[in-house]
């Protein structure tokens, strides 16, 4: 009398045994999935990294202790290795490589396509007294005296051209000797100088303290090492154009240059030269600064949160110098409703007929169209 109550456990059981079944199997495809995307992501990247073209840059600047940071903390460097370059011995070693002739460097794998060797160049000058032929701050003799040595042509002629505008920027007060030449074979140093200012951080900083590098470098280029030293924006600019541009000054209304200048052009950083504004979208705010309604090059414009003076404003600086151009404000003509007042001693107007001479020649077609 009981049959088919029995029948209807048995069919509950075969069901529940099937879902589980089921279940199971659903889960094992997915992990398949999941195993053939793993391998499939890994493939790429190990394809991605056989098929990544590097290049090479060798630098000496001293002490290569001191030369490892700056350029591993850059995106688009792969390694940065210890060395010794430039001797008549093969393999050299720590205990014998200065006999020999070689000086101590730093070898350089980058991908260009994310770091330029003309970035490569900027933070290397940054790093070092290229004025000096007889070493390095504290380390002196021919093993730490500085130099560029190229792999390619073009490295060479990208080291040229950064070497002679960097001697015509007058940065320094003396005359840059830092030689470029072809690189030599370069031997990696041993494992315990690798990476030094990480594996030995107290006696790194207790050696770079006391070798008079930091002190040096922080009077050319500031404690940032910005691009544009102290020394060198002290000696271009006047003392009004290093108050605003510098220390976030701001000059008088009306009694400034380009208030009421209407001539066609535009404006640039006074600074960088970074192009910034056009008299395009110029008008009379009736304020005595010179006021835009929108950038000329907008990628060039960098706006922060600025609370000084007990108010919330919008800063307006220039992307590449830095400098502090002035504010941003939502009170300006149509169609963009904002007024970007900006200081004339952060700008340097350059006529349109004078766009093409200074280098300026792609923004002519703005006032030709007009």
């Amino acid at each position: 009398m009981y049959t088919h109550d029995n029948g209807g456990a048995k069919m509950k059981k075969i069901t529940k045994t099937l879902m589980s079944l089921g279940l199971i199997l659903l889960l094992a495809g997915f992990l398949a999935v999941l195993e053939v995307f793993g391998d499939n992501k890994m493939e790429t990247e190990a394809m991605s990294e056989k098929t990544m073209i590097t290049e090479r840059a060798i630098f000496a600047g001293g002490c290569f202790w001191c030369m490892e940071k700056p350029f591993e903390i850059l995106d688009g460097v792969i390694s940065v290795t210890s060395g010794y370059s430039g001797g008549s011995n093969k393999n050299p070693t720590y205990e014998n490589y200065s006999a020999a002739g070689h000086i101590e460097v730093v070898e350089i794998v980058y991908d260009p396509a994310k770091v330029s060797y003309d970035r490569l160049l900027e933070v290397f000058w940054r790093q070092i007294d290229p004025t000096d032929p007889g070493g390095q701050f504290v380390d002196r003799g021919h093993a730490y005296t500085t130099g560029i040595f190229y792999t390619t042509e073009e490295q060479k002629m990208e080291a040229e051209k950064s070497k002679a505008a960097l001697d015509k920027r007058g940065v320094f007060d003396k005359p840059i000797v830092t030689p470029i030449e072809p690189a030599q074979i370069f031997y990696p140093a041993e494992d315990y100088h690798q990476d030094y200012y990480k594996e030995n951080p107290l006696r790194y900083k207790f050696y770079r303290s006391g070798s008079g590098r930091d002190r040096y470098l922080d009077e050319i280029w500031g404690k940032d090492r910005n691009q544009w030293s102290e020394h060198e924006l002290k000696k271009r600019l006047t003392p009004l154009q290093y108050e605003v541009t510098q220390e976030d000054g701001t000059e008088p209304p009306f009694k400034n240059e380009y208030w009421d200048n209407h001539r066609e052009g535009i404006y640039v950083d006074i600074v960088s030269g970074e192009p910034l504004f056009s008299s395009l979208d110029k008008y009379e705010s009736g304020t005595g600064w010179p006021s835009f309604s929108r950038p000329m090059v907008p990628e060039n414009i960098v706006t922060r949160e600025d609370r000084k003076f007990f108010t919330v404003r919008t800063e307006v600086r220039s992307k590449h110098a830095d400098s502090h151009l002035g504010h941003v404000f939502e009170d300006g003509p149509r169609p963009t409703g904002l007024r970007y007042c900006m200081n004339s001693a952060a700008l340097r107007f350059i006529p349109k007929e004078d766009l093409e001479k200074e280098g300026y020649a792609e923004f002519l077609k703005f006032f030709d169209t007009k």
